[in-house]
C-alpha cells in the first residue's frame, strides 16, 4: 500500500508538470517580458503552502540577476504593503485565485500602479480577471489522497516559477561569473570563482629545470618537490615542454641509457597549459579532457608561473 501510494503521488505530480506545457503561451510570454523591464524589484506575495513556494520562486529569481523580494499577504493588509513601489512587478500566488488576503491586495495594487503577475489554478477567480497578466497552473487532481492538502498544484506552481526565471536568464544574458558573485560561500563560489593562482604551486613548491639539465637532476628536484613533473624553462623563464612520470615510463620501456640524457631530449614539448587568471573550474575540465593530473601555469607572456596538480584541486573543494 506505502510503495502503491508513493507512485501514485509521484505519477499525479509528474501530470501536473507536463500539463503546464499546455498553458506556455502569449501570457507567459507577457510574463517574461513584464519581468524582463522591471525597474523596481519583483514581489512575489502569497499565503500558506503556495506562499511557501513563492519565497522559493523569490530566492531563485534574486539569485539569478533580478532582485525579487518575498511579501507574506496578509502582512501586506497590515502595513507591509507599503514595500510597493510602482517601478515594481508582483507576482499574486493563489491556486483558488480567491485567498482573501492576495485578493484584497487587487485593488491596493491598482491604486499604486504597479504591475500584477498572476500565478493561480482559475483563470476567472479575482487574480485571474484583474491582474495585468495570468498564468494557469490548474491541475486536475492533488496528491493528497484527501484530496485536500496541496501538492501537485503547488509543484506545478513551483515549476512555473523555475521556468520564469530560466527564460529571465536567457532574455538578460544572465552569465555564470553573475550567478557566482551571488553564490560566494560554499561549492558554488569556490567553483565559479576561484581562480587557478590562487591555488597552484608556486616558487620553491614545483621544479622548473634548464632544458641542458640531467634527467638525474630534474627527477631530483621533482621527488624534493613532491610534484609528480618538471617544467621545463629558457633562460627567461618561458615554458619550453614538461617532463612527467610519463615521459620517464616511456623511455624507461624503450631502453635508453635515460639517466644519459639531457631533459630537452625526452620532455614532452609544447605541452597543454592553463593561464593562472582561468577559473579552477576551467583548469579541472581540460585536466579531465586531457587526462592529466598536472598542468603548467603560465602568464599571458607565456612565462612559466606554476604548476596545477589534480591534488590542488582535491583540497580546494573543486573535485
Amino acid at each position: 500500500m506505502v510503495l502503491k501510494r508513493a507512485k501514485s503521488v509521484i505519477d499525479i505530480e509528474a501530470k501536473a508538470i507536463l500539463n503546464l506545457k499546455k498553458y506556455i503561451g502569449p501570457q507567459f510570454v507577457k510574463a517574461v517580458s513584464l519581468l524582463a523591464q522591471c525597474k523596481g524589484r519583483v514581489v512575489v506575495s502569497g499565503m500558506g503552502k503556495t506562499g511557501l513556494i513563492g519565497r522559493k520562486i523569490a530566492a531563485t529569481l534574486s539569485s539569478t540577476g533580478t532582485p525579487a523580494i518575498w511579501l507574506h499577504s496578509a502582512e501586506a493588509v497590515h502595513g507591509d504593503l507599503g514595500q510597493v513601489k510602482k517601478l515594481d512587478v508582483i507576482i499574486l500566488i493563489s491556486h483558488s485565485g480567491e485567498t482573501e488576503e492576495t485578493r484584497r491586495l487587487v485593488p491596493l495594487l491598482k491604486k499604486i500602479g504597479v504591475k500584477s503577475i498572476a500565478i493561480t489554478g482559475n483563470l476567472k477567480s479575482t487574480l485571474g480577471k484583474y491582474c495585468d497578466v495570468a498564468l494557469d497552473v490548474g491541475v486536475k487532481k492533488e496528491g493528497c489522497p484527501l484530496g485536500l492538502a496541496p501538492m501537485a498544484s503547488t509543484t506545478a506552481t513551483l515549476v512555473m516559477g523555475d521556468a520564469l526565471a530560466a527564460c529571465l536568464i536567457d532574455k538578460k544574458g544572465f552569465k555564470r561569473e553573475k550567478f557566482a558573485f551571488y553564490h560566494p560561500g560554499g561549492s558554488l563560489g569556490r567553483n565559479l570563482l576561484l581562480r587557478v593562482k590562487d591555488i597552484m604551486r608556486t616558487g620553491k613548491n614545483y621544479p622548473r629545470m634548464k632544458p641542458a639539465s640531467g634527467i638525474k637532476d630534474v627527477l631530483l628536484a621533482i621527488t624534493r618537490t613532491r610534484c609528480g613533473s618538471a617544467c621545463i624553462i629558457n633562460e627567461n623563464g618561458k615554458l619550453l615542454g614538461i617532463f612527467t612520470d610519463g615521459d620517464l615510463r616511456r623511455h624507461l620501456k624503450s631502453g635508453s641509457a635515460l639517466l644519459n640524457l639531457q631533459v630537452k631530449n625526452v620532455m614532452t614539448k609544447k605541452p597543454t597549459v592553463i593561464f593562472e587568471d582561468d577559473l579552477a573550474a576551467e583548469a579541472f575540465r581540460v585536466m579531465q579532457e586531457k587526462r592529466i593530473d598536472e598542468i603548467p601555469v603560465v602568464d599571458k607572456k607565456g612565462k612559466s608561473v606554476g604548476l596545477l596538480d589534480v591534488q590542488d584541486l582535491l583540497k580546494a573543494g573543486i573535485v
